[in-house]
Protein backbone atom coordinates (compact mmCIF):
# COMPACT_ATOMS: atom_id res chain seq x y z
CA UNK A 1 0.00 0.00 0.00
CA UNK A 2 2.86 2.37 -0.04
CA UNK A 3 2.33 5.58 -2.28
CA UNK A 4 -1.27 4.96 -2.01
CA UNK A 5 -3.23 7.83 -3.24
CA UNK A 6 -6.57 8.83 -4.15
CA UNK A 7 -5.82 8.37 -7.70
CA UNK A 8 -5.26 4.47 -7.27
CA UNK A 9 -9.24 4.04 -5.87
CA UNK A 10 -10.37 1.46 -8.70
CA UNK A 11 -13.90 2.40 -10.60
CA UNK A 12 -16.65 1.91 -8.63
CA UNK A 13 -19.31 2.14 -11.36
CA UNK A 14 -22.19 0.28 -10.72
CA UNK A 15 -21.72 0.63 -7.14
CA UNK A 16 -23.65 2.71 -4.30
CA UNK A 17 -21.95 3.46 -1.50
CA UNK A 18 -23.39 5.56 1.78
CA UNK A 19 -20.97 7.69 3.76
CA UNK A 20 -22.03 9.39 7.09
CA UNK A 21 -21.35 12.66 8.03
CA UNK A 22 -20.50 13.70 5.10
CA UNK A 23 -21.18 17.17 4.68
CA UNK A 24 -17.65 18.52 5.67
CA UNK A 25 -14.14 16.85 6.47
CA UNK A 26 -12.98 13.32 5.76
CA UNK A 27 -16.45 12.93 5.19
CA UNK A 28 -16.99 14.73 2.70
CA UNK A 29 -13.41 14.42 0.53
CA UNK A 30 -14.48 10.29 1.04
CA UNK A 31 -17.80 11.18 -0.90
CA UNK A 32 -16.96 12.96 -3.27
CA UNK A 33 -14.06 10.49 -4.42
CA UNK A 34 -16.03 7.72 -4.28
CA UNK A 35 -18.23 9.40 -6.48
CA UNK A 36 -15.32 10.49 -8.64
CA UNK A 37 -14.68 7.14 -9.40
CA UNK A 38 -18.25 6.08 -10.16
CA UNK A 39 -19.78 4.90 -7.16
CA UNK A 40 -23.52 6.48 -6.58
CA UNK A 41 -23.34 8.07 -3.11
CA UNK A 42 -25.29 8.87 -0.76
CA UNK A 43 -24.14 11.77 1.96
CA UNK A 44 -25.86 10.96 4.64
CA UNK A 45 -26.22 14.11 6.81
CA UNK A 46 -27.82 14.85 10.30
CA UNK A 47 -28.48 19.10 8.79
CA UNK A 48 -30.34 19.49 5.60
CA UNK A 49 -28.97 22.64 4.80
CA UNK A 50 -24.94 21.52 5.03
CA UNK A 51 -25.68 18.40 3.56
CA UNK A 52 -27.59 19.96 0.55
CA UNK A 53 -24.83 22.54 0.39
CA UNK A 54 -22.57 19.17 0.33
CA UNK A 55 -24.27 17.64 -2.49
CA UNK A 56 -24.44 20.72 -4.89
CA UNK A 57 -20.49 21.32 -4.41
CA UNK A 58 -19.58 17.91 -4.30
CA UNK A 59 -21.26 18.21 -8.02
CA UNK A 60 -19.89 21.55 -8.89
CA UNK A 61 -16.17 19.72 -8.09
CA UNK A 62 -16.95 16.16 -10.08
CA UNK A 63 -19.66 17.45 -12.87
CA UNK A 64 -21.66 13.87 -13.92
CA UNK A 65 -21.26 12.74 -10.15
CA UNK A 66 -24.47 10.53 -9.00
CA UNK A 67 -24.99 12.04 -5.44
CA UNK A 68 -27.54 12.97 -3.18
CA UNK A 69 -28.29 13.82 0.30
CA UNK A 70 -30.25 11.55 2.73
CA UNK A 71 -30.78 12.94 6.13
CA UNK A 72 -29.78 11.04 9.14
CA UNK A 73 -28.75 11.85 13.13
CA UNK A 74 -26.90 9.55 14.77
CA UNK A 75 -27.92 10.60 17.77
CA UNK A 76 -31.77 10.27 17.26
CA UNK A 77 -32.88 5.95 16.80
CA UNK A 78 -35.95 7.04 14.73
CA UNK A 79 -33.78 9.05 12.49
CA UNK A 80 -31.60 5.81 11.53
CA UNK A 81 -34.54 3.69 11.22
CA UNK A 82 -36.31 5.96 9.13
CA UNK A 83 -33.05 6.63 6.60
CA UNK A 84 -32.38 2.99 7.24
CA UNK A 85 -35.78 2.17 5.55
CA UNK A 86 -35.30 4.64 2.63
CA UNK A 87 -32.54 2.70 1.82
CA UNK A 88 -32.69 -1.05 2.72
CA UNK A 89 -34.26 -2.30 -0.42
CA UNK A 90 -31.87 -1.03 -2.90
CA UNK A 91 -28.19 -3.01 -3.22
CA UNK A 92 -25.70 -1.82 -1.04
CA UNK A 93 -21.90 -1.71 -1.61
CA UNK A 94 -19.92 -0.09 0.50
CA UNK A 95 -21.18 1.87 4.26
CA UNK A 96 -18.62 3.79 5.56
CA UNK A 97 -19.45 4.99 9.26
CA UNK A 98 -17.47 8.11 9.11
CA UNK A 99 -19.71 10.64 11.32
CA UNK A 100 -18.46 11.60 15.15
CA UNK A 101 -18.26 14.04 17.74
CA UNK A 102 -15.36 14.27 19.70
CA UNK A 103 -14.60 15.66 23.26
CA UNK A 104 -17.85 17.17 24.22
CA UNK A 105 -19.21 18.89 26.80
CA UNK A 106 -21.58 16.45 28.98
CA UNK A 107 -24.65 16.09 26.70
CA UNK A 108 -26.94 12.97 26.22
CA UNK A 109 -28.77 11.97 22.76
CA UNK A 110 -32.34 12.17 22.14
CA UNK A 111 -32.75 8.77 23.29
CA UNK A 112 -30.66 9.07 26.48
CA UNK A 113 -27.21 8.03 25.97
CA UNK A 114 -24.12 9.64 26.73
CA UNK A 115 -23.47 11.50 23.29
CA UNK A 116 -20.28 10.20 22.08
CA UNK A 117 -20.78 6.57 22.96
CA UNK A 118 -24.58 7.23 21.31
CA UNK A 119 -23.45 9.15 18.19
CA UNK A 120 -20.17 7.52 17.72
CA UNK A 121 -21.22 3.79 18.54
CA UNK A 122 -24.48 2.73 19.02
CA UNK A 123 -25.79 5.59 16.26
CA UNK A 124 -23.73 3.52 13.84
CA UNK A 125 -24.42 0.26 15.33
CA UNK A 126 -28.16 0.69 14.94
CA UNK A 127 -27.60 1.97 11.10
CA UNK A 128 -25.14 -1.22 10.04
CA UNK A 129 -27.51 -3.84 11.90
CA UNK A 130 -30.25 -1.86 10.00
CA UNK A 131 -28.82 -2.15 6.20
CA UNK A 132 -26.84 -5.05 6.80
CA UNK A 133 -29.68 -7.62 4.75
CA UNK A 134 -28.71 -4.86 1.94
CA UNK A 135 -24.91 -5.33 2.63
CA UNK A 136 -24.95 -9.14 2.92
CA UNK A 137 -27.23 -9.52 -0.01
CA UNK A 138 -24.88 -7.66 -2.19
CA UNK A 139 -21.48 -9.15 -2.99
CA UNK A 140 -18.06 -7.41 -2.68
CA UNK A 141 -19.82 -5.54 0.44
CA UNK A 142 -17.80 -3.71 2.89
CA UNK A 143 -18.33 -1.93 5.85
CA UNK A 144 -15.85 0.05 7.14
CA UNK A 145 -16.18 2.29 10.47
CA UNK A 146 -14.25 5.15 11.60
CA UNK A 147 -12.52 5.04 14.97
CA UNK A 148 -9.07 7.01 16.20
CA UNK A 149 -5.46 6.28 17.51
CA UNK A 150 -7.36 7.91 20.12
CA UNK A 151 -9.04 5.11 21.11
CA UNK A 152 -5.66 4.23 23.09
CA UNK A 153 -7.03 6.90 25.92
CA UNK A 154 -9.31 4.35 27.21
CA UNK A 155 -10.71 0.59 27.24
CA UNK A 156 -14.61 0.61 27.20
CA UNK A 157 -16.59 -0.11 30.89
CA UNK A 158 -19.10 -2.44 30.52
CA UNK A 159 -20.90 -1.32 33.34
CA UNK A 160 -20.30 2.32 32.70
CA UNK A 161 -21.30 2.70 28.73
CA UNK A 162 -22.99 5.93 28.88
CA UNK A 163 -20.72 7.44 31.97
CA UNK A 164 -23.37 7.47 34.87
CA UNK A 165 -21.24 8.13 37.56
CA UNK A 166 -18.93 11.00 36.33
CA UNK A 167 -17.62 12.43 33.68
CA UNK A 168 -14.20 13.19 31.31
CA UNK A 169 -14.81 13.96 28.03
CA UNK A 170 -11.61 12.72 26.48
CA UNK A 171 -12.03 9.44 28.29
CA UNK A 172 -15.51 9.15 27.13
CA UNK A 173 -14.39 9.80 23.37
CA UNK A 174 -11.58 6.95 23.99
CA UNK A 175 -14.52 4.71 24.55
CA UNK A 176 -16.33 5.37 22.08
CA UNK A 177 -13.73 5.23 19.67
CA UNK A 178 -12.82 1.23 21.19
CA UNK A 179 -15.75 1.03 20.65
CA UNK A 180 -15.40 1.17 17.03
CA UNK A 181 -12.54 -1.22 16.64
CA UNK A 182 -14.82 -4.00 19.13
CA UNK A 183 -17.97 -3.37 16.86
CA UNK A 184 -15.41 -3.81 13.97
CA UNK A 185 -14.04 -7.27 15.27
CA UNK A 186 -16.99 -8.68 16.66
CA UNK A 187 -18.57 -7.94 13.03
CA UNK A 188 -15.86 -9.31 11.62
CA UNK A 189 -16.09 -12.54 13.58
CA UNK A 190 -19.96 -13.09 12.69
CA UNK A 191 -19.57 -12.35 8.98
CA UNK A 192 -17.07 -14.92 8.72
CA UNK A 193 -18.84 -17.20 11.12
CA UNK A 194 -22.07 -16.61 8.45
CA UNK A 195 -19.78 -17.61 5.87
CA UNK A 196 -20.55 -14.08 3.91
CA UNK A 197 -18.24 -12.26 2.01
CA UNK A 198 -18.84 -8.94 3.15
CA UNK A 199 -15.92 -7.39 4.60
CA UNK A 200 -15.66 -5.02 8.37
CA UNK A 201 -12.54 -2.87 8.50
CA UNK A 202 -11.66 0.20 10.81
CA UNK A 203 -9.63 2.82 9.07
CA UNK A 204 -8.49 6.30 11.22
CA UNK A 205 -7.68 9.49 9.62
CA UNK A 206 -4.65 10.62 12.07
CA UNK A 207 -4.32 14.25 12.92
CA UNK A 208 -6.51 15.78 10.01
CA UNK A 209 -6.98 19.34 9.67
CA UNK A 210 -11.54 19.52 9.95
CA UNK A 211 -13.87 20.93 12.41
CA UNK A 212 -13.87 17.95 14.47
CA UNK A 213 -11.13 18.95 17.03
CA UNK A 214 -13.30 22.39 17.91
CA UNK A 215 -16.78 21.87 18.31
CA UNK A 216 -16.34 21.26 21.50
CA UNK A 217 -14.93 24.16 22.82
CA UNK A 218 -17.13 26.38 20.65
CA UNK A 219 -20.23 24.11 22.18
CA UNK A 220 -18.71 26.09 25.59
CA UNK A 221 -18.39 29.48 23.99
CA UNK A 222 -14.57 28.76 25.09
CA UNK A 223 -13.34 31.82 22.21
CA UNK A 224 -9.74 31.53 23.50
CA UNK A 225 -9.12 27.51 23.14
CA UNK A 226 -11.18 27.47 19.72
CA UNK A 227 -8.32 29.52 18.33
CA UNK A 228 -5.90 28.10 19.90
CA UNK A 229 -6.89 24.65 18.87
CA UNK A 230 -7.64 25.92 15.57
CA UNK A 231 -4.09 27.23 15.50
CA UNK A 232 -2.73 23.62 16.09
CA UNK A 233 -4.83 22.30 13.90
CA UNK A 234 -2.83 24.56 10.88
CA UNK A 235 0.29 23.39 12.14
CA UNK A 236 0.27 19.73 12.78
CA UNK A 237 -2.89 18.88 11.13
CA UNK A 238 -3.25 17.53 7.63
CA UNK A 239 -5.35 17.71 5.26
CA UNK A 240 -8.80 16.45 5.02
CA UNK A 241 -7.70 14.92 1.82
CA UNK A 242 -5.13 13.36 3.24
CA UNK A 243 -6.81 12.46 6.39
CA UNK A 244 -9.38 10.40 4.12
CA UNK A 245 -7.68 8.07 2.64
CA UNK A 246 -7.01 5.64 5.25
CA UNK A 247 -11.10 5.44 4.49
CA UNK A 248 -10.55 5.43 0.91
CA UNK A 249 -7.80 2.41 1.24
CA UNK A 250 -9.93 0.23 3.50
CA UNK A 251 -13.17 0.92 1.28
CA UNK A 252 -11.79 0.06 -1.77
CA UNK A 253 -8.19 -0.93 -2.43
CA UNK A 254 -8.27 -4.71 -3.41
CA UNK A 255 -7.41 -7.29 -0.57
CA UNK A 256 -8.57 -5.53 2.24
CA UNK A 257 -8.30 -7.90 5.50
CA UNK A 258 -11.35 -8.04 7.71
CA UNK A 259 -11.14 -6.22 11.10
CA UNK A 260 -8.04 -4.80 9.47
CA UNK A 261 -6.97 -1.09 10.79
CA UNK A 262 -5.76 1.42 8.44
CA UNK A 263 -4.16 4.45 9.33
CA UNK A 264 -1.51 7.25 8.16
CA UNK A 265 1.82 5.90 7.45
CA UNK A 266 3.79 7.89 10.11
CA UNK A 267 2.99 7.81 13.71
CA UNK A 268 -0.05 6.85 13.39
CA UNK A 269 -0.39 10.77 12.71
CA UNK A 270 0.10 11.83 8.82
CA UNK A 271 0.99 10.14 5.68
CA UNK A 272 -0.12 8.00 3.07
CA UNK A 273 -2.21 4.58 4.05
CA UNK A 274 -0.67 1.87 5.88
CA UNK A 275 -1.62 -0.76 8.63
CA UNK A 276 -2.24 0.72 11.95
CA UNK A 277 -1.34 -0.48 15.71
CA UNK A 278 -4.84 -0.86 17.76
CA UNK A 279 -4.55 -1.39 21.75
CA UNK A 280 -4.91 -5.59 22.54
CA UNK A 281 -7.93 -4.94 23.94
CA UNK A 282 -10.06 -3.82 20.61
CA UNK A 283 -9.14 -7.65 19.61
CA UNK A 284 -10.90 -8.97 22.61
CA UNK A 285 -13.74 -11.74 21.76
CA UNK A 286 -14.89 -11.51 25.04
CA UNK A 287 -15.57 -8.14 25.49
CA UNK A 288 -16.49 -7.45 21.49
CA UNK A 289 -19.13 -10.07 22.22
CA UNK A 290 -20.58 -8.08 25.33
CA UNK A 291 -20.33 -4.59 24.07
CA UNK A 292 -22.56 -6.11 20.80
CA UNK A 293 -25.13 -7.66 23.07
CA UNK A 294 -25.51 -4.64 24.99
CA UNK A 295 -25.48 -2.35 22.04
CA UNK A 296 -28.40 -4.85 20.73
CA UNK A 297 -30.26 -3.97 24.15
CA UNK A 298 -30.02 -0.31 24.04
CA UNK A 299 -30.57 -0.01 20.67
CA UNK A 300 -33.50 -2.59 19.89
CA UNK A 301 -31.66 -3.51 16.55
CA UNK A 302 -30.51 -7.24 16.21
CA UNK A 303 -28.46 -9.06 13.34
CA UNK A 304 -30.98 -11.66 12.87
CA UNK A 305 -28.90 -13.10 9.71
CA UNK A 306 -25.09 -12.50 12.37
CA UNK A 307 -26.90 -14.28 15.71
CA UNK A 308 -23.93 -16.76 17.14
CA UNK A 309 -24.95 -20.40 17.55
CA UNK A 310 -24.93 -21.56 21.22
Amino acid sequence: MSGWNASDIPDQSGRTAVVTGANSGIGYVTARELARNGARTVLACRDATRGGDAVARLLSEVPGAHAELGLLDLGDLSSVREFAAAHRERPLDLLVNNAGVMALPHTRTADGFETQFGVNHLGHFALTGLLSPALLATPGSRVVTVSSGLHVLSNIDLNELNSEHGYRRWIAYGRSKTANLLFTHELARRLAAAGSGTVAAAAHPGYALTNLQTTGVRMEGRKAAERVVGLANRVVGQSAEMGALPSLYAATAPGVLPDSFTGPRYAMWRGEPASSWRAPWTLNDTAGELLWTASEKLTGVTYDALKVQK
